[in-house]
């Protein structure tokens, strides 16, 4: 009912219903005030837009939307009603560059499908204006239930889409489109194994659907089930063998099983028949830098600079590998990009990280931080990060997870000792302890495991008679349940190791699930990788990682969410004394050999001389530290943020007065 709605949705209905009216002046002078009293009102700013395209007022119309997307470059409507301002001053090719754009935003925009294919036949390109109205015929052939949960995917409301699409899917139950489109809301929402089941249901329907067997392989790849996902790629492949888009999906998975070389060559078939394609040299250097060919990856990286000057994702990657600095030249390019007020949402999210180490590296540290915050809000954005959500289910943690329950459950889960757990916040040096534990002749290697954090999804989508969800749901669990939980993990993670008998599993998260693990596998060790407060969280917001971490995006939100992993780590302390190793990084740095020595000695592992010796290990590493790891001891980060510390106040309160080493 309209009366328990807030005044400033109240406004913006009595706006629109003004714009439908045709009283734009009216409608005009209330944004006016809307706007003068909050000036990012995205949906005001629209309807301005909006109200000066129906009053003939074009360049009022580009001003709103200029100001729209700067604030939200993700917003589909945003450029939709970009490409009506251009189409009805006759632009056919402005009006086709907006409404391909907004139709990448969010393919549920109807209205810019029809006018995309009006802009192409417009310009007389057939084949292209075939393919629109193949893509608009699609649309028009799906349920509106099933159109609807689209627009809310695009419009991040993933809660309220799931509910759509599965209500839907209740009363449609073979609709492989809606359960393709549950599944990606399962990806989004992390239930990877919800999402596996869909997909592989939608193929049994219909074993010829392409996309669906393309979003098969792209899930059980963050499900690591990486010989599963190749499989799946090559079948795509063989019957297709000149499609590059099925080459490039094949080569993805070769990367991920560890196969460069063969990875690499299919990656070359790919640019001999799209040459310069700009995702298929990111592509290409991801993996040259994966296995340590830094020098093949810059240029890589740079040769889709230069065939596509607005890929943002090519001039972060030349950033990430943190040793390489940034021309003059680079840095006139990218601000030369900044400008550029068509950049998609992402390049320009990986612009302004760019942007802030080139300026980083030359000392401009106030511009620098500009670029660091403004990525960083860009990000943001498009987050359902809630702090006090999270704050909450650290303290449910810390209240189901008590000394009694670990004492009742003591001799059960899987016995297996093989797993060594290195966790705790990212940016903390994790990868620097797992390079050196790989180091050892007994321990190997592998990823960041997403095992613990799927079977944690899992649960917290079960309930039983007493609670629902997790963490609550660790009271219900009996022992067959803890041990058949534990060989699953370890069954599933035997095909990322090799034969020594442990094996790093350093998927920083786990530390929210130490409960969890000591459950399933009371034997398994476990290393929190700490860092002092104010180096950890700003190379934390300084970092943009692929995905995952949301709390880092906001300078208080990642100080609480430090001060909570802090808290729950010293509850792991008195309820498991003993279990956990903490590692500082200052002390790594400080002195390499004494916290080798102190960490073998936990493990019960002989003192090898390798370990000191990390740098020279070969092995794949695919953490933004990789380049660093490959060096001896970094010493450059330990007090970076001291650069900083002119506008890193909302950190410093959120951490508390004294924010220093939390050891």
């Amino acid at each position: 009912m309209e009366h328990n709605r807030d005044p400033a949705s109240l406004a913006l209905a009595e706006v629109k219903r003004k714009i439908s009216d045709g009283a734009l002046a009216g409608a005009l002078m209330d944004l006016q005030g809307i706007l003068a009293a909050a000036p990012e009102d995205t949906e005001a700013l629209y309807m301005q837009a909006v109200a000066h395209r129906y009053g003939g007022d074009p360049q009022g119309a580009l001003e709103s939307l200029e100001q729209l997307k700067q604030l939200s470059p993700s917003h589909g409507r945003a450029h939709q009603e970009e490409g009506h301002v251009h189409r009805d001053a006759g632009d056919a090719e402005a009006a086709l560059r907006a409404y391909t754009r907004a139709i990448q935003l969010n393919p549920a925009l109807q209205a810019s499908l029809r006018g995309q294919l009006a802009a192409l036949q417009a310009l007389g390109r057939q084949r292209a204006a075939i393919r629109a109205q193949s893509q608009l015929d699609h649309l028009l052939r799906l349920p509106k239930p099933v159109v609807l949960a689209m627009d809310l995917v695009a419009q991040n409301k993933l809660l309220k889409a799931e509910e759509v699409c599965r209500a839907f899917l209740q009363q449609n139950p073979s609709h492989v489109e809606a359960m393709r489109l549950l599944a990606d809301i399962g990806v989004r929402l992390g239930i990877l194994e919800d999402a596996e089941f869909l997909l592989e249901s939608a193929i049994d329907f219909e074993p010829e659907n392409v996309e669906a067997r393309m979003d098969y392989v792209q899930t059980l790849r963050k499900r690591q089930k990486f010989a599963a996902a190749l499989a799946q790629a090559e079948a795509l492949l063989a019957k297709a063998p000149d499609n590059p888009q099925f080459r490039s999906l094949c080569a993805i998975q070769l990367m991920q099983t560890g196969d460069f070389e063969a990875a690499l060559a299919k990656l070359n078939e790919v640019l001999e028949a799209a040459p310069g394609d700009p995702t298929t040299l990111t592509t290409m250097g991801h993996a040259l830098k994966t296995c340590g060919r830094s020098a093949e990856a810059v240029e890589a990286y740079r040769e889709a600079i230069r065939h596509v000057p607005e890929y943002g994702e090519a001039y972060y990657s030349l950033a990430n590998l943190k040793t390489y600095r940034f021309s003059d030249a680079d840095l006139r390019g990218m601000q030369v990009q900044e400008k550029n007020s068509n950049l998609g949402y992402m390049d320009r999210v990986y612009l302004n990280f760019a942007l802030a180490k080139a300026y980083e590296d030359r000392d401009d540290y106030q511009a620098a931080f500009s670029c660091y915050a403004q990525g960083n809000r860009l990000k943001k954005a498009q987050s359902r990060y809630d702090a006090e959500r999270i704050h909450e289910e650290f303290e449910a943690t810390k209240r189901v997870c008590s000394a009694e329950l670990f004492e009742r459950h003591s001799g059960h889960g899987h016995p297996a000792p093989d797993p060594i757990f290195i966790l705790g916040l990212p940016r903390a040096g994790s990868t620097l302890l797992e390079q050196i534990l790989s180091s050892h002749s007994q321990v190997d290697g592998t990823l960041e495991l997403p095992n613990i954090l799927s079977l944690s999804q899992r649960l917290r989508r079960r309930t039983g008679k007493r609670a629902g969800g997790y963490p609550e749901i660790l009271n219900e669990l009996d022992a067959d349940e803890l041990a058949q939980f534990g060989l699953e993990y370890i069954e599933d993670t035997r095909i990322h190791r090799g034969d020594a008998p442990f094996f790093i599993d350093k998927m920083p998260n786990n530390f929210r699930h130490i409960g969890l693990i000591k459950l399933i596998l009371p034997r398994a060790k476990i290393i929190d990788a700490r860092r002092s407060a104010m180096a950890c969280c700003f190379s934390g917001f300084k970092q943009l990682f692929a995905e995952g971490q949301e709390f880092s995006y906001d300078l208080e939100d990642i100080g609480r969410y430090y001060r909570d992993y802090v808290g729950l780590m010293e509850h792991w302390d008195d309820v498991l004394p003993g279990q956990v190793l903490r590692v500082n990084h200052e002390d790594v740095v400080e002195d390499l050999e004494r916290e080798v020595r102190r960490i073998l000695s936990f493990y019960q592992l002989p003192f090898e001389a390798a370990c000191l010796k990390y740098y020279e290990t070969p092995r794949n590493v695919r953490t933004p530290s990789s380049e660093q790891v490959r060096q001896p001891i970094f010493r450059d980060g330990v007090e970076q943020w001291r650069r900083f510390d002119a506008w890193l106040g909302p950190l410093k309160v959120a951490l508390g007065e004294n924010p220093g080493p939390a050891g």
